[in-house]
């Protein structure tokens, strides 16, 4: 440990160098002030006197903030100190997460859970009393369990009844268990399909959905105002209870998740249909293959895979939607001569495949293609069963980002049902769920979350809006609303369906792809994600969007920019006449129908670019199928030079 006034000393001497940020020293001075954790202030006398302040800076320069719905950051450094290494053995995880003000770790668990018991006490203080409380689950991430354990601790000892699923479950259960138990919020540890070193306290409100500006900033207020791990639990009597949650609330999430298939006899069609399934050692193994065995599906899983392992040994990233992370699955798609792979991510929230085209070989499809598809297929077959028809169509509706493909626009204008577009993240579509719901009369909104999926869907369909299908092109979708966030189980139901549909039709998903482009127009979109990490990285990407907002290219690639429109500026009302909340994001309009937006990541160090293109048959008409090829080809090669254009912009206005 250094002492206080030599660690300021040294700690200044490196500012006045200009070897580390202001914000950086403030922030190590307070947390090794506010912290009796050795780890903390022998890993930070191990930095500074290594000299190590890229490390620090990265560590520092801010405290870890809400993003999309809640913290995420590193849990295991760069640099690992000998004090965190613990006693771990060599290649072993470190015993200890990384200390950082700007990393999750116990000091920031400890922040996050008092600050939200807080809000959750106040809330249902002002609601009429009782106590609050809160349902805890984990993915299979390094520190998960412990951080899970000791988040519990913090809400009992902050007066909150804790909710703790026994063992690892998925994000979908999650939203499901705050509903069904009726908790005041919910708290996921996860960084979703994060690299391994990272984790994150992904945090909901009482209505099983991800949290909203309004209640994110309530709990910011909370969590801001704690600056120290140290606190002083209530007395005993005031304390929250200890509960966990098991196999009954499993039992009741795999009920719901079978109503997710609408057509079961088409498996009568398709016996011949092969699914490989990954959990990437994630949390999809604990509810997939019994689902996908329920339902009657033949599938196999890849034995390496099923393990659950933070280190996702077998992978260079768990993320589903690159091919390097199903290359497993695929291997033995190819040794099977199966038709589709299936992979979800370690929260198994998102969901990617590869699927089996026409000439015998293995392609993924994009996040935008699979949603897109499923989109339809739910559309067509509600109206086929008649759960959908003339008379209620006015009150079903789609709902998507704004840079999600308008495929699923156009088939949702093909049956006249509405589709509504969103801000990135899933707490916006949740959001629009509980909207929906709080418009039932008082009477069903009473026993709402009691009701069947059956009865559900009958009393949106007489009194509110029903909600078909939603999704995001970053792999995420939900067909019900008995959760809230996106549901990789689900998704897997809907995607079995809809290739066991192909399958009786003797199609590949490829095929059937090329058919939706015939009724509705070729949509190709395209996303790149450059990365700006660090302390360094944070001001880059500042600085690259506040230029964009600045001053939009007047021209790209040949065509006029005729339209920008800023979210965080201007104000956009959806297609329900709802204002749509000011965010850092841009969307560009070319002369020739092309389309790009950008904005920064909520949860990663990037900015993303989406890119649009389409080609749309004549009214009436469909296109030709020998003609996809060229219309395909022809797009794709306008959205690369859009974007070998924009990655010059961005060199320009970064070296300004």
């Amino acid at each position: 440990m250094i002492p206080p006034d030599t660690l300021a000393h040294t700690l200044d001497s490196a500012v006045a160098a200009g070897a580390l940020e202001i914000s950086s020293r403030d922030n190590v001075l307070e947390l090794t002030a506010g912290s009796a954790d050795p780890v903390v202030h022998a890993s930070v006398a191990e930095l500074v006197l290594g000299g190590h302040w890229k490390e620090l800076n990265d560590r520092f320069y801010q405290k870890l903030v809400f993003g999309t719905s809640g913290l995420r950051g590193r849990t295991i450094g760069k640099i690992i100190t000998v004090a965190e290494m613990g006693n771990a053995a060599v290649g072993e995880r470190p015993q200890f997460p990384c200390v950082g003000t700007n990393t999750l770790n116990f000091f920031n668990l400890t922040r996050a859970c008092r600050g939200f018991a807080k809000f959750m006490r106040d809330y249902c203080a002002g609601a009429g009393g009782g106590r609050a409380a809160v349902v805890i689950s984990h993915d299979t991430r390094h520190f998960a369990r412990e951080f899970a354990e000791f988040s519990a601790k913090v809400f009992r000892e902050s007066g909150v009844d804790a909710y703790l699923f026994d063992s690892h479950r998925p994000t979908p259960e999650l939203s499901f268990a705050v509903r069904q138990m009726r908790a005041t919020g919910g708290v996921m540890l996860t960084a979703s399909h994060n690299p391994a070193h990272d984790n994150g306290f992904k945090v909901y409100f009482n209505e099983g959905d991800p949290i909203l500006a309004e209640v994110a900033d309530g709990i910011l207020n909370e969590v801001n105002a704690v600056s120290s791990d140290h606190y002083e639990p209530l007395p005993a009597a005031e304390q929250g209870r200890a509960l966990q949650l098991g196999t009954p609330l499993d039992e009741a999430y795999l009920r719901q998740l079978k109503t997710v298939m609408l057509n079961p006899a088409l498996l009568e069609q398709a016996r011949d249909l092969k699914i490989i399934y990954t959990a990437i050692h994630g949390t999809g193994g604990v509810h997939v293959p019994g689902i996908l065995k329920s339902l009657g599906f033949n599938y196999l899983t890849v034995p390496e895979q099923d393990v659950p392992d933070g280190r996702f040994p077998t992978v260079k990233s768990p993320n589903p939607e690159n091919a390097a992370a199903l290359q497993m699955a695929m291997d033995l798609a190819e040794q099977e001569r199966a038709d589709i792979v299936i992979g979800t991510d370690p929260d198994c929230d998102r969901m990617g495949v590869a699927v089996r085209n026409a000439a015998g070989l293995m392609q993924l499809i994009t996040g935008n293609q699979i949603g897109a598809l499923m989109a339809w297929y739910r559309t067509k077959t509600m109206f086929e069963l008649g759960i959908l028809h003339e008379s209620n169509r006015g009150r079903a509706t789609i709902v998507k980002t704004f840079v999600t493909t308008q495929l699923q626009d156009a088939v949702a204008a093909a049956y006249r049902v509405r589709c509504v577009n969103t801000l990135t993240g899933f707490k916006f579509i949740g959001g629009k769920l509980t909207k929906y719901e709080r418009s039932l009369p008082a009477e069903i909104r009473a026993r709402y979350r009691d009701l069947s999926a059956a009865e559900a869907r009958e009393a949106q369909l007489q009194h509110g809006t029903f909600f078909i299908f939603g999704g995001e092109e970053s792999y995420g979708y939900l067909c019900t609303d008995w959760i809230r966030d996106k549901d990789g189980n689900g998704a897997v139901v809907m995607f079995a369906e809809l290739a066991a549909y192909a399958a009786s039709r003797g199609l590949t998903i490829p095929d059937l792809l090329d058919e939706v482009f015939c009724e509705y127009g070729v949509f190709e979109e395209h996303t790149e994600s450059p990365e700006f990490p660090g302390a360094d990285g944070s001001k880059q990407i500042a600085k690259l969007v506040a230029s964009y907002g600045a001053r939009a290219p007047e021209m790209l690639d040949g065509a006029a920019v005729v339209k920008m429109t800023h979210f965080g500026r201007d104000t956009v009302v959806d297609e329900e006449g709802d204002e749509v909340p000011k965010e850092n994001m841009l969307l560009l309009d070319l002369a020739d129908g092309r389309r790009f937006a950008v904005r920064p990541s909520g949860t990663e160090a990037k900015v993303k670019f989406y890119f649009f293109a389409s080609h749309l048959p004549p009214p009436g008409e469909k296109l030709n199928p020998d003609r996809l090829p060229k219309i395909k080809a022809r797009l794709r090669a306008g959205i690369e030079r859009l974007w070998a254009e924009i990655r010059k912009d961005i060199a320009a206005r970064l070296g300004e």
